[in-house]
């Protein structure tokens, strides 16, 4: 057998009219009307109708973890992965996916999540795409106030921190695209640490149990099944960076061959490749790519 992967994107793959196709599952209907209830909001009608809504944090978060865990409970019941990972918020998914903790109890932290993140202000982030990676190091090393938020793959990064500091490492590295993000604050930096120590205090009580396959976590991409390892993780996760090149490359070394990504569009797929090309890989975006 072909040993598999299933891995979950994060905020940034989210599109108008993802999940409407899952609304004839029986199923799938259940968690939205779960979902509804929990969030105060439709999920549907959010997907279906509210590009604006659907591109801000506090409904975006939610919004993928619905849509990724609905399309792979659909992917289980043909398959069943052999190690699982996500991208940022798309690790709740694969804890979720893992059997570490309820689907409402992981809807309950993304909502928190979402809220602490939407509200943090004061920071910038960037992407830069073909630069010199000593280089950057180099810079990142010399510069307060700036991390490497995102190490997607080795030809793309994601720097967050302050303003000025963003912006001095910018100017500093040339690189062959530079783009600010549009987002609320300095994700994945320290500059979150009082919402993380705030998002600590709602993860505390809340129930992990030991996974059913192996994760890779985003501050430490090394496979791990212990309830209170994975649940460490999580609480770093807020501050730390999201070392997504780490864990394209612990794929292969942990003898997976397959790589499926579970969700809308197919930014991790494109880094795997990079990193890995090797690899097969597939995506299931909605019903129609479930396997017969």
């Amino acid at each position: 057998m072909t040993k598999t992967a299933w891995v979950f994107p994060g905020q940034g793959s989210q599109s108008l009219g993802m999940g409407i196709d899952l609304l004839d599952v029986p199923s799938a209907k259940d968690k939205f009307a779960q979902a509804e209830e929990i969030l105060g909001w439709s999920v549907i009608e959010i997907c279906q109708n509210d590009a604006d809504k659907l591109a801000h944090t506090l409904y975006t978060q939610p919004c993928l973890y619905v849509v990724e865990s609905i399309l792979a409970d659909l992917l289980q019941k043909k398959e069943q992965p052999d190690l699982v990972a996500g991208h940022s918020l798309g690790e709740y998914t694969a804890l979720y996916v893992a059997g570490v903790f309820e689907w409402s109890a992981g809807l309950r932290l993304v909502k928190r999540r979402a809220e602490l993140m939407e509200t943090a202000a004061g920071g910038m982030m960037a992407a830069l795409m073909n630069f010199d990676r000593e280089k950057l190091e180099k810079v990142i090393a010399e510069t307060p106030d700036v991390v490497v938020a995102n190490d997607n793959s080795p030809v793309q990064v994601v720097i967050s921190g302050t303003p000025a500091a963003v912006e001095a490492v910018m100017t500093q590295v040339k690189a062959k695209r530079a783009i600010p993000l549009k987002v609320s604050g300095a994700f994945h930096s320290p500059l979150m640490a009082v919402a993380a120590t705030e998002f600590q205090n709602v993860l505390a009580p809340v129930e992990f149990r030991d996974a059913n396959v192996p994760i890779l976590s985003n501050v430490e991409p090394v496979p791990a099944v212990k309830a209170e390892v994975l649940k460490q993780r999580l609480t770093q996760q807020m501050i730390g960076g999201v070392r997504w090149r780490e864990i394209s490359l612990a794929l292969p070394e942990n003898g997976i061959e397959r790589v499926v990504e579970i969700g809308p569009g197919n930014v991790l797929t494109g880094l795997v490749k990079r990193t890995c090309p090797g690899l097969i890989l597939e995506n299931v975006r909605n019903i129609a790519e479930l396997p017969a």
